[in-house]
């Protein structure tokens, strides 16, 4: 599966011809190259989804901290969102500022846990469904110029997101309560 698959897939569902790549001279392909990458990645911070997840340990920055934090460290350059930060083994409890590309931080060696950028051959079927949706949804009213459609796509793709989510998040199973004062006080 390939980006172009991808938006292929969406452009057949909206009734457009498919591309064989973004260079062309269609507007199908000019509209697909603009708005694929933004609705691919908003769509992959939406929601935690489990093959997104990575924990890292971060490289320090050299240059000056700012906000008053002591240290500052590079994102990786697959980073999309941050969901926690802590010391290494222990990837949470540090508090944390994300400053354009890098993370801010009191402590001397951070690890992130985060949501990275994933080659589209990775996608699960639940989530690759969800994006040819979105993405047909976002296309519509550039190639079709139907608003109605446009508007029966959106709640399309609402629905498939709620599914791809309800897949995603059965594949985890709960978090436990870890530190919790009021069970230290019980026991």
């Amino acid at each position: 599966m390939t980006d172009i698959d991808i938006c292929s897939m969406a452009l057949l569902k909206l009734g457009a011809s498919s591309i064989e790549s973004f260079d062309e001279s269609s507007a199908e392909a000019e509209f697909a190259s603009r708005l694929y990458g933004v609705t691919r990645d908003a769509l992959m911070v939406s929601h935690p989804w489990n093959f997104t997840l990575r924990e890292a340990g971060l490289e320090r920055d050299d240059g000056e901290p700012e906000g008053g934090f002591a240290c500052a460290f590079r994102l990786p350059p697959d980073f999309l969102r941050s969901l926690s930060a802590g010391h290494p083994g222990r990837g949470r409890g540090l508090i944390f500022r994300i400053s354009g590309s890098r993370l801010l931080c009191d402590a001397e060696r951070v690890s992130l846990t985060y949501q990275r950028r994933v080659d589209p051959d990775l996608f699960p079927p639940h989530f690759l469904q969800a994006l040819v949706a979105r993405l047909a949804a976002e296309l519509c009213i550039p190639v079709t110029e139907s608003t109605s459609r446009a508007q029966a796509l959106q709640s399309l793709a609402q629905a498939e997101l709620r599914h791809a989510r309800l897949i995603d998040s059965q594949q985890t199973p709960p978090a436990a309560v870890e530190d919790f004062t009021l069970l230290k006080v019980r026991a």
